[in-house]
């Protein structure tokens, strides 16, 4: 385990280099840090460091059942170039907002959500959504965006599994559009098709808290990391095609913040008046 760091406008890291406390520097790290601040502020770094790392909580949990491959191969540079090639590939003026940052954080969050705590099934480690079967779930309706994004960085480094690839992204993701450092590491492996997850262990956004409840305490989290982990809705937006619903939750849908809370609780609300499903806009 190591600690990697970013420096703009470089994309370079060198084991254990301490975070430096500017801007353009983003580290992730192997070891925990103590959230600063109050409770927003926790609420932030719990939702990146679990949605991003599905990473390092999902597989902490299936620790036993994981094999580590290839430990000869943790190596801080090699990671370090996959880290700088992710990044190279955020900014896209054609894409949605900017950025395909938001759809790597979904990808991330996605793959590990389907974990089960008590069956020790589904997460991060596997990545079966490359499969067919649990592609075509309703939850994962256009993340072939990001996973076709990420396709040739597996072919450029194919010593990484596509576990560990889609959850550093997710990192990588968080941390380039400003949000904390998150501790994660390699060690994820690939399954085959017969362990796809079945339906339905990913959120629906059109249904009540006990459906959240119901699919979040599956996984192992409580209350008030259900709300911690919303907060990751600052990110992206809502598209059409894929949930139904139409449009961003903030005025900066590319930036890791706490808007997502702020609006929620600050703004006005009312029922939008649309051809869609049910949803709420704020009050003109």
């Amino acid at each position: 385990l190591s600690t990697l760091s970013r420096s703009a406008p470089l994309r370079s890291a060198i084991a254990a280099v301490p975070r430096v406390a500017t801007a353009p520097r983003r580290t992730f790290a192997s070891e925990a840090k103590a959230a600063s601040g109050g409770s927003s502020s926790t609420y932030l770094i719990a939702a990146a460091a679990v949605a991003a790392g599905g990473a390092y909580y999902f597989y902490t949990q299936q620790e036993e059942s994981a094999v580590v491959e290839g430990k000869q191969l943790f190596n801080p540079i090699f990671y370090t170039e996959v880290y700088s090639a992710i990044a190279s590939l955020l900014d896209a003026n054609d894409y949605d907002d900017g950025s395909y940052g938001p759809v790597l954080v979904r990808l991330a969050w996605h793959a590990a959500g389907t974990y089960d705590i008590e069956t020790k099934t589904g997460g991060s480690n596997g990545a079966t959504m490359r499969f067919a079967p649990e592609a075509a779930h309703g939850g994962n309706a256009g993340l072939a965006v990001a996973r076709d994004l990420l396709a040739p960085l597996k072919e450029k480094f194919p010593e990484i599994s596509y576990a560990d690839l889609w959850s550093l992204a997710g990192v990588v993701a968080i941390q380039e559009m400003g949000g904390p450092t998150i501790k994660w590491r390699p060690g994820r492996t690939d399954a085959t098709i017969e362990k796809c997850t079945p339906d339905g262990r990913l959120p629906d956004a059109s249904q009540t808290q006990d459906h959240l409840r119901k699919i979040f305490y599956r996984q192992g989290f409580n209350d008030q990391e259900i709300v911690a982990l919303s907060g990751a809705h600052a990110l992206g937006r809502c598209h059409t095609d894929r949930s139904g619903f139409e449009g961003p939750w903030t005025f900066a849908p590319t930036t890791f913040s706490n808007d997502y809370f702020k609006k929620l609780l600050e703004e006005k609300w009312v029922d939008r008046k649309w051809s869609g499903p049910k949803q709420v806009m704020e009050r003109a």
